[in-house]
């Protein structure tokens, strides 16, 4: 018989979701999902978002008060939780960053709030050391760290696209240099990438996702396969993000698909950097270091995408698998 196992509906694109969506898929031979609504991005405006969202969840999450099932939870709706249910929820935490609050100054302290109920909870999952580190500073104990992980059969399919055809798809020369600055959102940083490299002959600002700051560059909002052929057509990775991320999904990406990074070792970004062995990017020369990782040797992406391989379904199944069946 399937565990049951609760969690907000996986619909969307952020890396948030992402992960979760891959939760559900490589768990569901063993565990029967319920899930419910996340009704966070049906707003238009972002302002007191996140309280109309939890008071609109509120009535979902009393009806499941009297269920037994094990909970893996996202969310602030987490402070809607009765002490026996977080008992049996294992949280996940990306990261928490201030600059994307959108109800301040309420905000601020329901996370505060959060952090204070966590340590009731049967396990707290972080994607990035740094962030296990920020909750064991904070007095929880039960954190462990499970990373982003890839379908691997996806990723080398995607390494054996035409990088010709690629380019020629986004209108790449063979003399321009494609520079992937990630998702065009923001705290991001793309702005930044894409005004220290404006105008330098030779190089072509990339980015993607749904542009939500307008920025004037080679932008792409495209379906999954288009995705991965973009970031094939690239020749070097320039994340340099404001906010404290968790594992940057793009940046990883980009790295498995042999693309040498320049990345900011901000938060879960600077696990990602140390362990892929990418340097830091500097604005003050930044034109010269895109040129020299395009440049970089293929041992060295080699070794990148071999740091980062072995986190596929098979690890993500059974660390997910093993901790459920513990808190089951």
């Amino acid at each position: 018989m399937k565990r049951v196992v609760y969690s907000m509906n996986p619909v969307g694109r952020t890396g948030g979701r992402v992960y979760l969506r891959m939760l559900h898929e490589v768990t569901a031979d063993d565990v029967e999902w319920r899930t419910v609504p996340d009704h966070k991005r049906t707003y238009r405006v972002r302002r007191w978002r996140k309280p109309r969202h939890l008071a609109r969840l509120a009535p979902s999450i009393r009806a499941l008060h009297g269920t037994t099932g094990t909970f893996v939870w996202d969310d602030l709706s987490l402070l809607l939780f009765t002490p026996v249910m977080r008992a049996r929820t294992v949280f996940l935490l990306h990261h928490y960053e201030p600059l994307q609050h959108d109800s301040a100054p309420i905000e601020a302290m329901l996370w505060e709030r959060l952090f204070r109920v966590l340590p009731q909870c049967a396990a707290v999952v972080c994607v990035a050391p740094y962030w296990a580190d920020q909750l064991r500073a904070r007095g929880v104990r039960n954190v462990r760290v499970i990373y982003n992980a890839f379908d691997m059969a996806e990723v080398e399919q995607a390494r054996g696209y035409d990088r010709a055809e690629c380019r020629a798809e986004f209108g790449l020369p063979p003399d321009v240099i494609g520079v992937y600055a990630g998702k065009a959102v923001h705290w991001k940083g793309t702005e930044e990438v894409s005004a220290a490299l404006a105008g330098v002959p030779g190089l072509r600002v990339i980015t993607s996702g749904s542009n939500t700051i307008g920025l004037d560059s080679a932008h792409y909002d495209v379906e999954r396969e288009r995705y991965l052929r973009l970031l094939r057509a690239c020749d070097v990775g320039v994340f340099l993000p404001r906010m404290r991320e968790g594992w940057s999904r793009c940046a990883a990406e980009a790295l498995l698909l042999g693309l040498p990074c320049l990345i900011r070792p901000v938060a879960g970004l600077g696990d990602l950097a140390a362990l892929a062995g990418q340097p830091a990017p500097d604005l003050r020369r930044l034109p010269a270091q895109v040129r020299q990782r395009a440049a970089a040797r293929h041992t060295e992406a080699k070794a990148a995408y071999e740091a980062l391989a072995r986190f596929d379904l098979n690890y993500f199944g059974d660390a997910w698998g093993n901790l459920l069946a513990q808190v089951a």
